[in-house]
């Protein structure tokens, strides 16, 4: 049995999470053709064949309980602006991981990602009662690393080589979690950063 129900829907001011359907990878596909999106990720996902196998493999994991992939999309327009999931989820230790997180750049600094991160970190706690959430990015991806810390991830560390990108060079992965004992001020923290 799956720790997380299908399907799970989570609707914020202005973003709506909705679970990762085949019919919404050809727009998608359109918005992961900018190689800005790929630069510290572990696949070119600017390349058709390769964002398609990583989108139909994110589906396979729902099914299988590994992962739960997201379709984000912009309650304003209605367009799909990117996707994001739980993935390394350990119901019986009560944690997962939010990653493969990426928007179409016209949306990066607008708050969309503060608002997604609200949404999948009080359905993490406040539903599944995880005790820890945890975010890992590229040490070289210090945009990234700073919007971690913004919404109140405390780092732990450094896993050197923890990765090989598609590019063949070796990626280093920078640590971050929220525990539930923090989970109070974190969520009136993000809640004021999205409300502002």
């Amino acid at each position: 049995m799956n720790w997380i129900s299908h399907p799970v829907v989570l609707e914020g001011k202005m973003v709506k999470l909705v679970p990762l359907e085949n019919a919404h990878f050809n727009e998608l596909i359109a918005i992961s053709r900018n190689k800005k999106i790929w630069e510290f990720l572990s696949v070119d996902g600017s390349d058709e064949y390769t964002i398609t196998t990583e989108l139909k493999s994110a589906l396979l994991k729902r099914m299988d309980g590994t992962e739960y992939p997201f379709t984000i999309i912009d309650k304003e327009s209605g367009k799909i602006i990117g996707s994001t999931r739980y993935i390394d989820l350990h119901p019986q230790y009560r944690k997962l991981e939010i990653g493969w997180t990426w928007n179409d750049p016209n949306y990066w600094g607008k708050g969309h990602n503060n608002e997604c991160k609200l949404l999948l970190l009080t359905y993490a706690f406040e539903t599944l009662k995880c005790i820890r959430v945890q975010l890992k990015t590229s040490d070289k991806n210090i945009r990234s690393q700073t919007a971690i810390k913004k919404i109140g991830g405390n780092m732990e560390g450094t896993l050197r080589n923890e990765r090989i990108l598609y590019n063949g060079t070796k990626r280093n992965s920078v640590m971050f979690s929220i525990i539930d004992e923090e989970w109070p001020e974190v969520k009136t923290r993000l809640a004021l950063s999205t409300n502002n």
